[in-house]
């Protein structure tokens, strides 16, 4: 289906809401210890912030690594946000499913603090990227 130019609009601004919701719930686990799971949630807000600035392109990716690669083609080659948000990205997920699927594999408070605080970063760069991509879009 194609959408049209206020149809991507929403779903942008749906998704940048979303992603900032998985945030408060990233933050609400690592605060119980929940690491495991604080780890999970900061990565599907990150997911979900990508996929929020790819829907303005019109590029919907089906998999996980299709949303990395649009990602990086489109804006991080391209300069718009940083090199280490590839990075971020790719160790997150990573770690996710290290986290998921791994037996005997434990996060502990170190490693979801910090994967806490770069989706953070990630999510609020990404705010800022489409809220200045949409004024473009504004008519």
């Amino acid at each position: 289906m194609t959408m049209n130019i206020e149809d991507k609009i929403d779903l942008c601004k749906y998704r940048i809401e979303k992603s900032k919701k998985l945030i408060s719930d990233a933050t609400k686990l690592f605060d119980t210890a929940s690491y495991e799971s604080s780890v999970n949630r900061s990565y599907y807000a990150i997911l979900t912030a990508a996929k929020a600035l790819l829907v303005l392109r019109g590029i919907e990716p089906e998999t996980h690594d299709g949303v990395k690669t649009m990602l990086s083609k489109e804006f991080i080659r391209t300069g718009l946000l940083p090199k280490e948000f590839g990075e971020t990205f790719r160790g997150i997920y990573a770690r996710r499913i290290d986290s998921d699927y791994g037996d005997y594999i434990e996060i502990g408070i170190d490693e979801s603090a910090e994967s806490l605080k770069r989706a953070y970063e990630f999510v609020e760069k990404v705010e800022v990227l489409a809220i200045n991509i949409l004024k473009d879009l504004s008519f």
